[in-house]
């Protein structure tokens, strides 16, 4: 949801919530030539979000409060997505303007949840029009491209499947579904308090295809029929071995979340965050209220038909 207020004719602040995301599937397809790796993903927003502020400024500032989260594996501001992400912008806009973000931190770092993405995409959305440019999504997909591999779909919004780097996006619901009534799934994340680096775990997983057509067509057809059972039976991670085998306190979690009532559970992204597909949000809770002392949860809801950053308003 994108928002905003006019403080005065001189300051302008607009303030964009910028939702986490699941991966219900992932599948390294291989290496490319300049060192990245294809991929396919079905990648859904959930309700979980941060909330980037961004106010006119004489210079580019960026402030990081943490809500229940610890924020310690943030790098330096200058390495920040969404600190680029308004540079990028300025730059190819051919603007002077400056900007000082504020992001109140939800989402936990190196989670595998997409957080630094989303503050990105936020970014973009709200510079566009906060700075009045009117960009059409293409050309903010474009310009995500560049700065992370989710950042695009969390630009386009709603469930979507991405190929190649990130770069090509295509949304699981058909347009005229999109923005509409199509059911979300109830999912329980938990998280056991890691950041795990996404280009570790890329670098140093064992070469190979770890590729599940099954599981993208079944979880595909799910999510347009709004079908958690059928959902579940259709997660796949091609990740989740090196991540459990690294981190073994990632592995011994999904295997906890294993043992309970849920419909399914997998890895989200590079983790460390595990997610539990669950029929409702009561049991969720009571697997919540099962878990050891010591994990972050959070019981939510994935947004399927677009609601995101991207497709909010700005008030004047």
């Amino acid at each position: 949801m994108l928002y905003g207020e006019a403080m005065n004719a001189a300051e302008t602040v607009c303030r964009v919530a910028a939702p986490a995301k699941i991966n219900l599937t992932l599948e390294v397809l291989g290496r490319r030539a300049d060192g990245y790796h294809d991929i396919r993903s079905i990648l859904v927003p959930v309700s979980l979000a941060d909330d980037v502020e961004l106010r006119e400024s004489d210079g580019d500032r960026l402030e990081v409060v943490p809500d229940d989260v610890d924020t310690g594996a943030i790098g330096p501001a200058a390495e920040n997505l969404a600190l680029r992400a308004a540079g990028l912008l300025r730059r190819r806009a051919g603007l002077a303007r400056r900007v000082a973000i504020r992001i109140v931190k939800r989402i936990p770092v190196g989670g595998g949840l997409g957080g630094g993405s989303a503050d990105a995409a936020a970014t973009l959305a709200g510079l566009n029009r906060l700075w009045g440019l009117d960009w059409p999504q293409a050309r903010l997909m474009e310009l995500a491209a560049e700065l992370g591999s989710d950042v695009p779909a969390l630009v386009h919004g709603g469930a979507v499947c991405i190929e190649g780097r990130g770069e090509r996006v295509t949304p699981v619901l058909d347009a005229d579904r999109r923005g509409g009534d199509t059911p979300g799934f109830c999912v329980l994340l938990v998280n056991p308090g890691l950041a795990i680096s996404t280009g570790e775990i890329y670098r140093t997983r064992a070469e190979g295809l770890t590729s599940s057509p099954d599981s993208y067509t079944i979880t595909h057809s799910a999510l347009r029929s709004g079908d958690v059972e059928a959902a579940a039976t259709g997660l796949f991670n091609g990740l989740e071995e090196r991540v459990f085998s690294k981190y073994p306190v990632v592995g011994r979690l999904a295997r906890q979340l294993k043992t309970t009532a849920a419909a399914g559970v997998l890895l989200s992204g590079s983790g460390a965050t595990v997610f539990a597909l669950v029929r409702n949000a009561a049991q969720a809770e009571r697997i919540r209220r099962s878990l050891p002392g010591g994990y972050w949860s959070r019981v939510v809801w994935t947004l399927p038909d677009g609601v995101m950053a991207a497709h909010g308003f700005l008030e004047p």
